[in-house]
């Protein structure tokens, strides 16, 4: 649906249900209220934070219902759902039944968008899309537009769709969850960065989880972005109905092919968006320009190289962009060195594949791992680091998945299994690696897991190990 017909829908007095309270559904409840429309906020919880919240609301003329999420409110036209939200809710079936939309925060933010808006840049993945989407905006700054990274980063698409400054192109980080309740969004051009195994407990299977993420790719314009090495990114760019002319651009670590963006002798290079593909390149940076310069990484560079050559970013950009991107933390970050040792923190790789990355960076390693697995297995995990390890602490609840795991694949690492959840095992697991660990390793923690077992967030996760090294560092000194 184009932004022309959207800006004409008449929401006053139209009656929406909102579905969450939270990060995006407070928003949305207060824009949909501020059109006009009659709206309904309905919510799981009836906890003391959920009743402050829905105070707010109800002084604004909202209606909140706590404690009731499964039943549709009578005359609800349209359901404005929190990502969070699974699709088998009996709230959704109930309005399946009853013939009535659903629509995310993000496809709400798309039909909001005027006739004059910023083109999205999207990004998608099991792992990566943070980094690659604030790489890009840091490449379109240095083009000199004006552009923002957007959604799923912390940045709600309402407010840079509403707001009240004017965009060029925005760089756009959607999940799958967002994906899902998005039907009608269509990215100028997009990416999917990588496929794995996640949020199946959400999703319902891998298949479904595949099928969201090849969403994003719906319509696209210029280009479908893949990556080479991950057959199933260029199967969704296949199955996907684009604009005519719209091209499919690989990335890949090693030589590109026409139509691809790669590394050659320690240059990134473009063969996609120059005049002679087949034998002409054109180098954008050097790997040495990306920070870290760990492989996943500089393949995130590469997406976000190609996203931003898809809306004409001229070559020197791309370089000064990626020189001037710092990564969030708690992304490999390097926390210090101690007696020989590096310490990295990559909090953030709560999934077997963001692990397998970070692992693959390093050698020799003392991995701190484990938290909760979300149904994962670490078989294949255990198997393709196995040569790399010098020894493994384990903390966390499902700790014990992992260590069978390297019983089976590494009998010969020693493991250091800490039977304990509470928030300061972080410390006892950055001594037992220090003492695993001799000078010219790196001890990583890459969980590998989630952190709510034993922390609020990956975050706090990362903070933890932080200050135990820092800690350690001191008393080091």
């Amino acid at each position: 649906m184009g932004s022309q017909e959207v800006s004409n829908v008449d929401w006053q007095g139209k009656h929406v249900t909102v579905a969450g309270l939270g990060v995006s559904g407070i928003p949305a409840a207060r824009v949909l209220h501020g059109l006009g429309a009659v709206v309904t906020v309905v919510n799981d919880g009836d906890d003391e934070r959920s009743r402050v919240q829905a105070a707010e609301l109800e002084a604004q003329g909202i209606t909140v219902r706590l404690g009731d999420g499964a039943t549709l409110p009578e005359s609800t036209e349209l359901i404005v759902t929190t990502p969070g939200w699974k699709p088998d809710k009996p709230l959704f079936a109930a309005a399946a039944e009853a013939g009535v939309a659903v629509w995310g925060d993000v496809e709400l933010a798309w039909r909001l968008r005027g006739p004059d808006a910023a083109p999205w840049l999207a990004v998608t993945g099991t792992n990566g899309k943070t980094t690659t989407v604030r790489m890009l905006a840091s490449i379109l700054e240095a083009a000199g537009l004006r552009t923002a990274a957007v959604g799923n980063i912390g940045v709600s698409l309402l407010d840079a769709v509403l707001g009240e400054e004017t965009y060029d192109v925005l760089a756009v980080e959607l999940s799958s969850y967002q994906l899902h309740w998005s039907p009608s969004v269509r990215a100028h051009s997009a990416a999917v960065l990588n496929l794995a195994p996640d949020h199946l407990d959400w999703h319902g299977s891998m298949e479904a989880y595949v099928a969201d993420k090849g969403r994003i790719y719906e319509g696209n314009t210029v280009a479908c972005v893949y990556n080479v090495a991950d057959p199933a990114t260029e199967d969704l760019v296949r199955e996907a109905d684009v604009e005519e002319g719209c091209r499919a651009i690989g990335f890949t670590l090693g030589a590109p092919g026409p139509s691809q963006l790669g590394v050659v002798d320690g240059i990134l290079v473009d063969r996609a968006f120059v005049t002679n593909r087949q034998k002409q390149a054109q180098e954008l940076a050097e790997v040495t320009d990306v920070n870290p310069p760990a492989p996943h990484n500089i393949a995130n560079a590469l997406a976000a190289a190609a996203l931003a050559r898809a809306f004409g970013v001229a070559p020197a950009a791309v370089r000064d962009g990626l020189r001037a991107f710092r990564p969030d933390p708690h992304r490999i970050e390097h926390v210090a060195d101690v007696a020989g040792v590096a310490y990295i923190d990559d909090s953030k790789a709560t999934n077997t594949h963001a692990a397998e990355a970070s692992l693959a960076s390093y050698d020799p390693i003392v991995w701190i791992a484990g938290g909760l697995a979300k149904g994962a297995t670490f078989d294949e995990l255990v198997t393709g680091c196995a040569k790399r390890l010098r020894g493994v602490v384990l903390m966390g609840a499902d700790r014990a998945l992992i260590r069978e795991a390297l019983a089976r694949h590494a009998p010969e690492v020693p493991v250091t299994d800490l039977d304990r959840t509470d928030t300061g095992a972080m410390s006892e697991a950055v001594r037992e690696a220090a003492r695993l660990a001799r000078p010219g390793d790196t001890v990583l923690m890459a969980p590998a897991c989630a952190s709510m077992d034993m922390f609020v967030n990956y975050n706090k996760r990362g903070e933890a190990f932080a200050d135990a090294v820092r800690t350690l560092a001191a008393e080091s000194a």
